[in-house]
């Protein structure tokens, strides 16, 4: 089940274990059951402190809790958690075992506090990139607290169940049996959802906050180069962000960033804020910004900038870099927000493992629209990608790659009028042919969506020069019309949207707002 170097790894996992654990399986008959019963009793012969026992009765099999030493509560695996959701087994082991989670003192006291009962219920795919943090996330809620439970289910390992419920996105997390969200989450968000107190003190602390000498609006590449830059210079920094790491946590594949080879969104994420977190920047996390104002003049704060946010408090700061990046880009047309979630999705490799065997369809045929079908074509029955254009945009690679493929059909001149669905889920899709004029009906049951992105700047009409796109114009220095104010990343009008270019415009953003403040 594990190959030596995972073992090896494991192993040195498993020697931090302070307190021995045992793994309840309830198991039956099945192929997945054999696999789950040599998986725990590998991990139990990895060390001494960790014990199997299957005389578990859960109606879910097969599946398994990891509990302490005499004990029954515990985070339960519906799952064989490989691929992305190893961490989260190794992590669910290591807290349960004693060893202390890396997270801040005051998240854990206030999971500690919740006075109310919790059954989580996550479902996942094993090649999901965001599935893990919210798996990491309602685990530790369960280690710390027990009024609190979770369920971790492998949306491929109980298809028939994710049918009758009909998730058809991952991550999907129910709570007492209701759907509580659908998407990736880290737990200050869900504390926040079910800790009905916290977002009035976290709004308190925000507001409570000195001024700073630069503020960065979000935390995607430019956000990040831009903290890094300004905190080298010694000046008070701050980082305010809705989700670390932006746009680049869903994307998997990076083989164009320079001196590294190649890499996945959610690592170069992470390598991000630990490089923010070696300077004195104070981040602030989960936080959306709502309105700027130009510098404060006849007032205590004048010459600050203020910038409010979504949970009403307000930071000020003497300079700001807008760094809120892009979003996908909706086809707007009916049956999309009606079937989002519903079969209607955007991420080919958090969601793919949940049609297969299906058809579905791939609008866009740029590379992030190639490379969702190539991706697609690996699991599911078959792919239909429609393009606008009279032909791909996709780079020639990709397009022989797509092309190479048996399952996949290329529709060009193909213009997308609607998503059909029976009420429940997608049942297909109506475009028109651009060259005969004709209305076509495709029946699927599932539309992946991969027609570009659209910049975060909504938010700031009426604020700041915008260009006809939403993006904020800018100058060689990334000042935007507003004194004070710079820009930085796929928000801007800089004409090439790349993580690499966003960083150098970070960069750039940064050292505009330095120039600014030593000349005022």
């Amino acid at each position: 089940m594990l190959d030596a170097p995972l073992k090896t790894q494991l192993q040195t996992y498993l020697g931090m274990l302070r307190e021995p654990i045992r793994l309840i399986a309830s198991l039956d008959g099945s192929d997945n059951a054999a696999k789950m019963r040599e998986l725990l009793q590998e991990i139990a012969s990895l060390s001494d402190k960790v014990s199997v026992d299957e005389t578990g009765n859960d109606a879910r099999k097969p599946s398994f809790v990891i509990a302490k030493a005499g004990q029954t509560h515990g985070v339960r695996f519906a799952a064989i958690p490989l691929g992305h959701e190893f961490t989260s087994l190794v992590l669910a082991l290591l807290w349960t075992g004693g060893h202390p989670p890396k997270v801040e003192q005051d998240v854990l006291d206030q999971i500690k506090a919740l006075d109310t009962d919790l059954n989580f219920e996550v479902y996942m795919s094993l090649s999901c990139h965001n599935c893990p943090d919210v798996v990491q996330a309602t685990t530790l809620m369960t280690v710390f607290n027990p009024r609190i439970n979770t369920t971790v289910i492998d949306g491929g390992l109980y298809q028939d169940e994710v049918n009758t419920r009909n998730i058809m996105a991952v991550p999907a997390t129910f709570l007492n049996g209701e759907m509580f969200a659908s998407g990736r989450m880290l737990v200050e968000e869900i504390l926040a959802k079910v800790d009905t107190g916290a977002v009035v003190k976290e709004a308190e602390k925000l507001n409570a906050k000195e001024a700073f000498d630069v503020l960065v609006v979000g935390g995607g590449p430019a956000g990040a180069s831009a903290a890094i830059y300004a905190a080298r210079k010694g000046i008070r920094t701050g980082i305010v962000a809705d989700r670390f790491g932006g746009q680049v946590n869903d994307t998997l594949a990076i083989e164009n960033f320079i001196s590294v080879k190649e890499t996945e969104g959610p690592k170069l994420v992470a390598a991000l804020e630990e490089h923010v977190k070696t300077y004195d920047v104070d981040i602030m996390p989960l936080q959306r910004a709502v309105s700027l104002s130009e510098p404060q003049k006849d007032n205590k704060h004048a010459g600050l900038i203020e910038v409010k946010l979504e949970n009403g408090a307000t930071l000020r700061s003497k300079s700001v870099i807008l760094a809120t990046g892009a979003r996908w880009r909706n086809l707007n047309v009916p049956g999309e927000i009606e079937y989002k979630n519903k079969g209607v999705a955007y991420c080919p490799h958090c969601d793919g493992p949940l049609f297969k065997g299906k058809h579905v369809a791939v609008i866009g045929g740029g590379n992030s629209g190639v490379e969702a079908a190539i991706d697609l074509a690996g699991v599911v029955g078959h792919v239909t990608l429609l393009q606008f254009d009279t032909e791909l945009k996709a780079d020639a690679v990709l397009q022989r790659k797509l092309r190479s493929l048996q399952n996949v059909t290329i529709l060009t001149s193909a213009q997308t009028t609607e998503v059909t669905g029976d009420g429940t889920r997608v049942n297909g899709l109506t475009y028109l042919d651009r060259v005969s004029g004709d209305s076509k009906h495709l029946p699927l049951e599932g539309v992946f969506i991969q027609i570009g992105l659209v910049p975060n700047s909504d938010w700031l009409k009426g604020t700041l020069d915008l260009s006809k796109y939403g993006e904020i114009e800018i100058n060689n220095h990334n000042a935007t019309s507003l004194p004070g104010v710079f820009a930085a990343g796929d928000v801007t009008t800089i004409p090439y949207k790349q993580i690499v270019i966003a960083m150098g415009e970070g960069s750039n953003a940064a050292l505009g707002a330095f120039d600014y403040l030593i000349r005022q």
